[in-house]
């Protein structure tokens, strides 16, 4: 995640330009001493389009408390993997999301330092090793006390311990938060999974191939999708058999394992795990980013830049 984007950062100024030069020649038309009032709109532009930025560039100046650093020591294998300079980014993409998502409690949950680090932590995990992503979707998280049905109730038929929407917030039991994390090399973890539904989504909805793909490759990947849910059904994957229910159920195990078990998976999955490299320009196994077409720094060279 970048302090600032570039194309931002321009397309503000250019606006700001615009319509601050636009009112300011209205404004000399009628009166000449009124030209200045183009500053006006011009400033709010500014400020509007440079809150965040100037919000995450304060929250960069400051350390991840000592607690939460340890915290990630002990639950997210990634962390423990990355160089000073890597790790350094991957607690200031931890603070940017704990400071821009909203996290609510339902039904008398408690919303504790742990459960915000928890999605926090998912989120910098999906995107270190593409620092110029963001989350897609809902910037909004509801913690439930216990299983969900459809109809968001707990109720004898309520299966569902996350939920990600294409518009709307991402729901989560605080349970299963809480279990994700308990042991991160088991490939169940509720927070990666849905979060990793939010690369899915497009115009028509999830289908498994995430958003992102570049469209030349699409194809690939629905080829090998089809494959590898195959062999979820035929018993012959290291997957969870939910990977099986649906293309975008499919990718988002898929996701899981990548992150909790990746040498098992480079081990029986070779494409996928390959493929799965390539979209998150990582490999779990050494937390290092790998190569990218447009620029490849090295681990501390560069990647903890805004």
């Amino acid at each position: 995640m970048r302090i600032v984007r570039r194309s931002s950062l321009l397309t503000t100024s250019l606006l700001a330009i615009v319509v601050g030069g636009a009112v300011a020649v209205i404004g000399a038309q009628i009166r000449l001493e009124l030209g200045f009032l183009g500053l006006v709109p011009g400033a709010i532009i500014l400020a509007v389009g440079l809150r965040q930025p100037l919000r995450r560039w304060r929250l960069a100046r400051t350390s991840l408390p000592t607690e939460a650093q340890a915290w990630l020591r002990t639950h997210v294998p990634l962390y423990p993997q990355l160089a000073p300079a890597a790790r350094t980014r991957f607690e200031r993409d931890v603070q940017f999301l704990m400071d821009e998502y909203s996290f609510e409690g339902v039904q008398g949950v408690t919303v504790t330092d742990d459960l915000r680090l928890s999605v926090a932590a998912a989120g910098a995990v999906l995107l270190h090793g593409r620092p110029d992503w963001e989350l897609p979707g809902s910037r909004s998280v509801l913690f439930y006390p216990r299983r969900f049905n459809d109809a968001y109730y707990d109720s004898a038929d309520a299966a569902y311990d996350g939920m990600a929407h294409q518009q709307g917030p991402i729901i989560l039991t605080a349970p299963a938060v809480r279990d994700s994390w308990a042991d991160a090399a088991d490939a169940d973890n509720v927070v990666l999974h849905e979060l990793a539904h939010l690369f899915d989504f497009d115009n028509e909805g999830a289908d498994g191939v995430p958003s992102l793909v570049a469209p030349a490759s699409a194809g690939d990947w629905q080829t090998l999708m089809r494959r590898e849910m195959r062999r979820v059904r035929n018993g012959q994957s290291i997957l969870r058999p939910y990977a099986a229910e649906a293309p975008s159920e499919f990718f988002a195990v898929a996701v899981e394992t990548f992150f909790e078990q990746p040498d098992r998976m480079a081990d029986h999955h070779a494409e996928l795990f390959a493929a799965l490299v390539a979209f998150f320009h990582l490999d779990p196994r050494t937390g290092r980013r790998t190569p990218s077409p447009a620029s490849a720094p090295t681990e501390g060279e560069g990647m903890e830049k805004a």
